[in-house]
């Protein structure tokens, strides 16, 4: 039996005195999709980012690759093949393209760079086009894209995605998760939190559902697609 690559077990998390996250298990094997879901603040941004450390756990243990990470700087777990896209892309708006893309480098440093650019501007032919173009010049659907290449650019064992179709319209959202199908299927492991559940679900090849900072469910991404109670609740009925 393949060990997970990512194991959280019973973390605890808070804010101040506000208790973000409550006694979470979570794992994710290597080169699954698994999708964590739920409502506005249930807590899944602020899971995603204990990863890296931001917050740090209070209680219980986050294991990559059966190493304890939970106290490890965000360097450290970054050089050591975790990239996260952030919810709200934070790209550098004055940068260009190209630069942006090179920001991603800097945890495993540079030697292959001009491989994996031309790999990103295959996966997204619209950053080839806008290779000198200042990402705060772009459209949101733009930004996205290259939060997601430059994430890439450290050539990750593991991937974090942060609500990649935030506010997009959905003609872009269908383009990303078609290259997130994409990058799935030549083994990347993704890790995806996501509002949007329908996409989320039917990517995925296991899903959580987090309510109020615990995990209430879990099951195959087809189970919970089929599953009256996540329909009702985050996929507008039946």
């Amino acid at each position: 039996m393949t060990a997970p690559i990512l194991e959280l077990k019973g973390i605890d998390v808070y804010y101040g005195p506000i208790q973000a996250l409550k006694d979470v298990s979570l794992h994710i094997d290597p080169g699954e999709t698994v999708s964590l879901i739920g409502a506005n603040g249930a807590g899944k941004s602020t899971l995603l980012m204990s990863i890296f450390g931001q917050p740090r756990v209070a209680k219980g243990q986050i294991l990559y690759q059966g190493t304890d990470i939970s106290q490890k700087s965000s360097y450290y777990i970054a050089s050591n093949g975790i990239a996260q896209s952030p919810e709200g892309r934070r790209v550098f708006p004055d940068m260009s393209v190209e630069e942006n893309l090179m920001m991603g480098t800097i945890p495993i440093g540079d030697k292959h760079a001009d491989e994996d650019m031309q790999r990103m501007f295959a996966l997204f032919p619209r950053l080839k086009e806008r290779r000198n173009q200042r990402a705060m010049t772009m459209s949101g659907g733009e930004q996205q894209m290259l939060a997601i290449a430059r994430a890439l650019m450290s050539r990750p064992r593991l991937l974090l995605l942060d609500e990649p179709s935030l506010g997009l319209a959905p003609i872009v959202v269908k383009q990303i998760f078609a290259t997130l199908r994409e990058l799935a299927q030549e083994g990347m492991t993704i890790f995806l939190v996501e509002q949007n559940a329908n996409h989320a679900l039917k990517l995925s090849d296991r899903a959580y559902v987090m309510v109020n900072g615990q995990i209430r469910m879990s099951g195959t991404g087809q189970e919970l697609l089929a599953n009256d109670e996540v329909r009702d609740a985050y996929l507008g009925g039946h």
